[in-house]
Formats: C-alpha cells, sequence, structure tokens
C-alpha cells in the first residue's frame, strides 16, 4: 500500500512546498489563499473557495506541470560505495520525464472523461495547473559505469498540488495537495524501466482522482459561503 508523505501544510507559495516542511505541520490551516478547508476522501487537501461553482465548466485548459525533486535528492542519492553518481544531465533527464509523463497522463484522462482540452480562455473553460513536487527515486537507473543491480520496496514518491481556475478572470477556485508512495509489493530490481511503470501508476491514480473530483465537484456545486457543498 502507498504510505500517505503529507502530514499538514502552510501556506507558503506553491513550489516552497516540502514533505519535511509539511511535516512538520502539527495542523493544516483552515483557510488558504481566501479558500478554506474541506473533508476529502481521495487526497491529503482540499480546499475550496466560498461561492464556487463547477457546475458551467465543460472544457478545461491544462497547463504543463512543474516538477521539482526532494531537497537535496541529488546529493544523497549518489553513493561512492556503489559507484553510483547522479549527475545534472542524470536529474535533468528524470525531470523531463517525469513532467512529459504525467502532463500526457492528465490530459489523457480528461479527454477520456469526455472532456475537450483547449489552449484558450473562455466561460466555459476551467483552467488547471499541476506540481509534482519533492520527487523522490530511491534507486535512479543512471549511466555509470560498472554493473549494479538495487532491489527496493519503493521506486520513491512524490506530492501532487493541482490548482483549479476560472480561465477567464485567473479566480483560485479550488486546490488539492496528495503525497503518495509508488504502490509496489517487492523487492523489485530498480532500473529505467521498473521505474517509470512505478511511477505511470501513481501518475495515472492522481489524473483520475483529479478526473472523478471535478465531477464530484460539479454534482454538489455550488460552494456555500461556509465553504460546504450541497449534500
Amino acid at each position: 500500500m502507498a504510505r500517505k508523505l503529507i502530514a499538514g501544510l502552510t501556506a507558503a507559495a506553491l513550489l516552497c512546498l516540502s514533505t519535511p516542511a509539511l511535516a512538520q505541520q502539527k495542523k493544516a490551516p483552515e483557510n488558504w489563499d481566501g479558500m478554506v478547508r474541506v473533508k476529502a476522501k481521495k487526497v491529503d487537501l482540499a480546499y475550496l473557495l466560498p461561492g464556487a461553482d463547477f457546475r458551467g465548466y465543460t472544457k478545461v485548459m491544462i497547463d504543463p506541470t512543474q516538477v521539482a525533486f526532494r531537497k537535496n535528492w541529488q546529493r544523497d542519492t549518489s553513493d561512492v560505495v556503489t559507484g553510483v553518481h547522479i549527475t545534472d544531465e542524470d536529474a535533468r533527464r528524470i525531470l523531463d520525464e517525469a513532467q512529459k509523463g504525467f502532463n500526457e497522463l492528465f490530459v489523457k484522462a480528461y479527454q477520456k472523461a469526455g472532456y475537450q482540452v483547449v489552449t484558450a480562455p473562455a466561460a466555459d473553460v476551467l483552467r488547471l495547473s499541476t506540481a509534482v513536487l519533492d520527487i523522490d527515486v530511491e534507486a535512479p537507473d543512471t549511466d555509470s559505469p560498472g554493473i549494479t543491480r538495487t532491489y527496493t520496496h519503493e521506486a520513491g514518491g512524490a506530492v501532487l498540488v493541482v490548482e483549479a481556475r476560472d480561465s477567464l478572470s485567473g479566480q483560485l477556485l479550488g486546490r488539492a495537495v496528495d503525497g503518495q508512495e509508488t504502490s509496489d509489493f517487492g523487492p523489485y530490481i530498480r532500473n529505467r524501466a521498473t521505474n517509470a511503470g512505478a511511477f505511470e501508476q501513481l501518475f495515472t491514480e492522481w489524473a483520475d482522482t483529479s478526473v472523478k473530483g471535478l465531477a464530484e465537484l460539479k454534482t454538489l456545486s455550488p460552494v456555500d459561503a461556509a465553504g460546504k457543498l450541497k449534500k
């Protein structure tokens, strides 16, 4: 089973989020950027803007996802004993693959659900911004010389942040945050293919959760003044 990585949240800037910082918080704030915290079953944290109404959005505009490693991941993962050295090129490749893979899965999930994915704002267009942060690949496959085999129970983990805005006004309507480890059962040998497969599964689950979450918001809209959804 995947292990939750988030215990709390501060109203920090989006890209300043980090799992260690979150874990130090005893309780997530009830209000964040004018939104109120709501109960969520599928993600760690969810916030909605009082008065938000998602019923009129039939199309989505999806921004390229932002990606970032866990702080000091490259330094911590390099191992002089095994000869594994994470170069800047290795790190950049992993981030590029994560960004491309997540973007493709996210778009595909919304298209499969019947949403038209567009590139221009309109009254019926919901703008979605995503960030996959604190990416932690436990045993990355590199081009280091020599033959090494690494076995781990998990390929790694990451934290997802999704924001929903009105595409015309830019008004922030909602935000969800979820931290997960890949749900492998093992141990498995780790290489580029197995790591990619494990993270693809995690990204697919997040994309599907996002689509289902929007469907639920459309059914339960509008959000009342207290941030509650109608029954």
